[in-house]
């Protein structure tokens, strides 16, 4: 698979753009029920949880305050897990917690390695 060698910078970049947009998509739904309604009511919790989707994920996908929004992101996402998930039981694959779980380490990582190409922060740098 030696042909994927020089993609390595792309691919990190589709991952941040396309983890961003779908943890964007979780915001959207919350306030704008789009496009299928959210199952619940909104409490003050699900507002501050989809207003941290709506803008990390706006961030992140800009690759703009990159490293923060991903931090804040990774943390919300580990919150909702043991709030949501986690109180039913501590298997994800029991508790319908892959998602969240996935998300939580997916963002730290982007956290730590920064915007990369594409991105806005990217951009600042050069």
């Amino acid at each position: 698979m030696k042909f994927l060698d020089g993609f390595t910078e792309q691919a990190y970049a589709l991952l941040r753009i396309v983890s961003g947009l779908l943890f964007l998509a979780h915001g959207v739904q919350k306030f704008l029920n789009f496009p299928t309604d959210f199952p619940m009511p909104l409490n003050p919790m699900l507002y501050a949880a989809g207003t941290i989707e709506l803008v990390a994920g706006a961030l992140i996908v800009l690759g703009l305050f990159t490293r923060p929004a991903a931090f804040i992101a990774s943390g919300m996402a580990a919150v909702g897990y043991w709030v949501v998930h986690g109180s039913q039981s501590p298997y994800p694959i029991v508790n319908g917690g892959e998602t969240i779980v996935l998300y939580c380490f997916l963002f730290l990582f982007i956290a730590t390695r920064g915007a990369g190409i594409w991105s806005v922060d990217g951009a600042r740098k050069a």
